[in-house]
């Protein structure tokens, strides 16, 4: 009998642990149409370019629309090991500033205020390696392979999964070029790829990822449009679709761009970013 009262206490409080918790890792839907915007983005791909020189981009993003309201600084860096064939890819969203409204409070069971500031993202480190050189009749093709790491904080707000993913994918792409002032260069790109994230116990939640781009560009100006996204088999918010829209403007040794995005399926945001991006030709490792 006195067993049998101990194991009914254990058992009641460690449901109450559950209950005050209010997390339930074993049982959230770790989706991102239940997260904040920079939980499990759509990941974006460069059209198979690996530049020549060490490239440091700083950015802000407003992401609003659907209840949620996110500020947050990112910064990226590439690093060509051998220019233009293998890079390393670094880049993370400093912190991010957010408020969302009730009735996105309740749908995502978050725990805390309306609003708040979180200490810092995720990290993604990435690897590139380019397979197939450009051809007259044949497209250039990149493979990466991507590691996300578990800094991404603040889960009981739903900002972040708080647990590691990673993604293989291979872009291809083919440019044309032409004798015109305005536009003298044609990109078009495409990306396959399979992505994956932990849930709770080791559970790994698979997906494929797929994307377009076309690029158009001439010596000073590029503007890219993309669709991209990924679909998994949770069946709950899970198979975001992006479109993208990104002008940039090129100057000796840096790049000034601004992109908007806005999410079509599963990825409730609307994202404006503006940014600067430096060629560092002293950083770039030299053989």
């Amino acid at each position: 009998m006195r067993k049998l009262f101990i194991l009914t206490f254990f058992l009641a409080l460690t449901t109450n642990i559950f209950a005050q918790d209010g997390d339930n890792f074993q049982y959230y839907v770790y989706s991102p149409g239940f997260f904040g915007p920079n939980a499990n983005p759509v990941a974006e791909f460069s059209g198979a370019i690996i530049p020549e020189f060490t490239t440091f981009d700083v950015s802000g993003n407003y992401f609003f629309g659907f209840g949620d309201k996110t500020i947050n600084p990112e910064i990226k860096l590439e690093v060509p090991l051998l220019p233009k064939k293998i890079s390393l890819k670094l880049w993370v969203a400093l912190w991010e500033k957010y408020s969302v409204n009730q009735e996105i409070y309740d749908e995502r069971k978050m725990h805390g205020e309306l609003s708040g500031i979180t200490d810092g993202g995720d990290i993604y480190v990435q690897t590139r390696i380019l397979v197939f050189e450009e051809k007259k009749y044949l497209p250039a093709m990149v493979l990466n392979s991507t590691l996300k790491t578990a800094s991404g904080e603040a889960f009981n707000e739903r900002r972040y999964f708080n647990t590691p993913g990673y993604y293989f994918d291979g872009e291809m792409a083919k440019s044309f070029y032409f004798n015109n002032n305005i536009i003298n260069h044609i990109r078009i790109a495409a990306d396959l790829g399979f992505l994956c994230w932990e849930t709770t116990n080791s559970r790994q939640i698979d997906s494929y990822m797929y994307g377009g781009k076309i690029i158009l560009s001439n010596k000073t100006i590029v503007f890219e449009n993309t669709l991209a996204g990924y679909t998994c088999y949770i069946n709950s918010r899970d198979k975001p679709l992006v479109y993208s829209a990104k002008l940039t403007g090129k100057l000796k040794f840096l790049s000034l761009f601004a992109q908007y995005k806005y999410g079509i399926r599963d990825w409730h945001y609307h994202q404006l970013q503006a940014g600067i991006s430096f060629d560092i030709k002293a950083l770039t490792p030299r053989y």
